[in-house]
């Protein structure tokens, strides 16, 4: 189990190197941010001073080098447009973005875990189909066409709800719905899919033919069974909780961390996009490594296989 901790510690150090790495690099290549900030109209000279002051005069590798250094002593680098510390206004911005995206969590594993049991347990009725249909539509959608026809029914025609920014509830309502569709459909097919596998093994006819009661198989045998692979979906989502509420942040408005990595971005404000994809990569690498973790909870046999690669 050691080996195990220490093999998925590793790897997920290495992951987050890579990431952070490949951002700085694509960041670097995609433009000028002189040019983004100050405009087309500074002079020559002034464009200078900016890189000058911002270390965008020197080699790539050695404003690499003062990145990783910096990272180490806990200095995430500066704004460029408003000069702050880059981390200051990153978390400044992460309740509002939990304010959308936990909730938009829960919605997914309240609809979506019962929806793909109770379709896995009466595959092929017209419930299941209907199931299923509802949620392949609901994960085909993108999450900004599903916001701007929720805007244009809840909040244009009939005037229900607000179109974007915040100051109620009711402004939350829209977004956490845009939110948890897709997540919400893709739960229900992966744990029918799951149910289903598990349905099929032999232990389950086997119990079945001993005469328990079909409820107390499905809840001592194919629940258990089917959580192991259900809990890789929920730890992704856990992961991608800020990173999924870029585009829904920027079509409602919302002041979250999404709607702050958009601007940063068009601006080419680079500590703090490095800050939020550092941020992101983090969040996704420590849920992944939750995951690995709760697999060998739940089946020591896995954790075993992964740490001795599979042999």
């Amino acid at each position: 189990m050691l080996r195990f901790a220490a093999i998925r510690i590793l790897r997920a150090v290495l992951t987050i190197a890579l990431v952070v790495t490949f951002a700085f690099i694509v960041l670097r290549l995609s433009g000028d941010p002189a040019r983004s900030i100050m405009g087309d109209d500074a002079s020559p000279e002034a464009m200078a001073a900016f890189r000058r002051e911002w270390g965008l005069d020197q080699p790539l590798w050695m404003q690499y080098l003062h990145y990783f250094a910096a990272i180490f002593q806990g200095e995430f680098g500066r704004s460029m447009r408003g000069g702050g510390p880059a981390l200051d206004l990153v978390l400044g911005r992460i309740p509002a973005t939990l304010m959308l995206t936990l909730p938009a969590l829960l919605m997914k594993l309240a609809i979506g875990i019962p929806a793909g049991i109770y379709a896995a347990l009466h595959r092929d009725s017209a419930i299941d189909r209907a199931v299923m249909v509802t949620a392949v539509a609901g994960y085909t959608v993108p999450s900004f066409i599903l916001g701007l026809v929720l805007v244009q029914v809840l909040s244009i025609w009939f005037a229900w709800l607000p179109t974007g920014g915040t100051g109620s509830l009711l402004h939350l309502i829209l977004p956490i719905i845009t939110l948890g569709v897709g997540g919400a459909a893709v739960l229900a097919r992966f744990v029918r899919s799951a149910m289903l596998e598990v349905l099929g093994q032999p232990y389950i006819r086997t119990a079945s033919a001993k005469g328990i009661p079909w409820a107390a198989v499905v809840r001592g045998h194919a629940l258990p069974n089917a959580a192991i692979p259900t809990v890789t979906i929920v730890g992704f989502m856990v992961g991608n909780l800020i990173a999924g509420a870029v585009v829904v942040e920027s079509v409602f408005s919302w002041p979250g961390l999404g709607n702050l990595l958009v601007v940063s971005v068009t601006a080419r404000d680079l500590a703090v996009v490095q800050c939020i994809l550092l941020l992101v990569a983090v969040a996704m690498v420590l849920s992944n490594l939750v995951v690995d973790f709760l697999y060998g909870f739940l089946d020591p046999r896995l954790a075993e296989a992964n740490s001795t690669g599979g042999h």
